[in-house]
């Protein structure tokens, strides 16, 4: 196993994720950019030539942190940029970006690293995977929900028409590197977006993630180094955990999708244009506790406890869309197989389960009632 760190530190978390495919580490930390090059040329096969490193990245980020991370490179790497939003995590893009790397002299031999939030990352290691067949890639997250979900696990994709994350593969960076310090720039409502999935990781596997996003909420969202880095490493772990039981995401997987079967619809059918993904992602959380609750599937304790952890992040903006057209949208969802509607429902605070016998009456009663709760588009308070 290639170790792309020889500067950790007690601000340093380092989180092993071993697979049947690959074997990397997850560093979750403060000045990490500072030391990014350096980190890099520590994991590289002694005697092998520095390569041709190559980053993507969006126009927004790269303003804000450029001059950090170019000061820790000798020689500049080159720069590709992604433009910001769902919109743009299309194969249109992907194919624009190749023919960037071809002109720019990338070969199987180069590394790319994806600098900024989960679009980026997502469409980075799909890149990485299909040029000349595959080339090493790094992660260099930079929002929360980046930093505690997407940058783990080895999916890369793009959106289709028809669903979101419809076209893609599986392929593992070679390191990721989490520096919180990156997060001090992002505005709330990003941060509480990121937040929604590290209380899903709570509520389908880690307990005592639970209980930390219950009891120091208030440090968590005032954006208390200690505490997010804790937040990151604690849901990176059980990230990393699950892949490694289930790298396929043939089973036990599935659970880190609580909440994504009514999420991905609602962007869908908004378009991508008017919640952030953790956003919507706690909407369709709220969609499931109320499924399990209908099914007695989780105590009625848990289940307030479920539901008042999500509205310590909240409130969750408002968007328009008919029962119909989310209902329709979830027969896109990537977890259905044969036309079985598979669903992640909470069975209490720690514990999740897939369940395939989801009546499609059920699913219009527990969506009905979302709508009912929804504020109007526009009315939530960071809208």
């Amino acid at each position: 196993m290639r170790r792309y760190s020889r500067y950790d530190d007690s601000n340093v978390r380092t989180i092993e994720v071993s697979t049947a495919s690959a074997e990397y580490q997850v560093y979750v930390g403060r000045d990490l950019l500072a030391t990014l090059a350096r980190r890099i040329a520590a994991g590289q096969p002694q005697g092998k030539r520095a390569r041709a490193i190559f980053v993507l990245t969006s126009p927004a980020v790269w303003a804000l942190w450029s001059a950090q991370f170019l000061a820790s490179f000798r020689e500049a790497p080159t720069v590709l940029f992604l433009p910001a939003g769902e919109q743009h995590k299309r194969l249109s893009q992907v194919e624009r970006l190749l023919e960037e790397l071809t002109a720019a002299g990338a070969d199987r031999s180069s590394l790319l690293i994806a600098f900024g939030g989960g679009i980026v990352g997502d469409v980075g290691g799909f890149l990485a995977a299909i040029y000349m067949r595959g080339i090493d890639y790094i992660q260099v997250p930079t929002t929360l929900l980046a930093q505690v979900d997407s940058s783990v696990g080895g999916k890369t994709g793009v959106n289709l028409a028809a669903g979101k994350n419809l076209a893609g593969c599986f392929h593992h960076p070679v390191a990721v590197f989490a520096d919180t310090d990156l997060l001090a720039t992002l505005p709330e409502r990003e941060l509480r977006a990121g937040l929604y999935e590290s209380v899903k990781g709570g509520i389908i596997r880690d307990a005592k993630l639970f209980r930390l996003m219950e009891r120091r909420s208030e440090a968590i969202l005032a954006g208390e180094p200690k505490m997010l880095q804790q937040v990151v490493a604690r849901s990176v772990a059980l990230k990393a955990e699950v892949v490694g039981l289930d790298e396929r995401e043939g089973g036990l997987r599935m659970i880190l999708n609580l909440g994504h079967t009514v999420g991905h619809a609602i962007e869908s059918v908004t378009r991508y244009k008017v919640l952030l993904h953790g956003e919507a992602i706690g909407w369709g959380m709220l969609v499931a506790l109320h499924i399990a609750r209908a099914r007695g599937t989780v105590s009625e304790a848990e289940a307030a406890r479920i539901e008042q952890a999500l509205a310590l992040y909240g409130p969750l903006p408002g968007f328009r869309a008919s029962r119909r057209a989310l209902v329709a949208a979830t027969g896109s969802d990537k977890k259905n197989r044969g036309g079985v509607r598979r669903f992640v429902l909470p069975r209490g605070i720690g514990d999740a389960v897939v369940i395939e016998d989801l009546e499609p009456s059920e699913l219009d009663a527990a969506v009905d009632w979302m709508l009912a709760q929804r504020p109007p588009a526009g009315e939530a308070d960071h809208a």
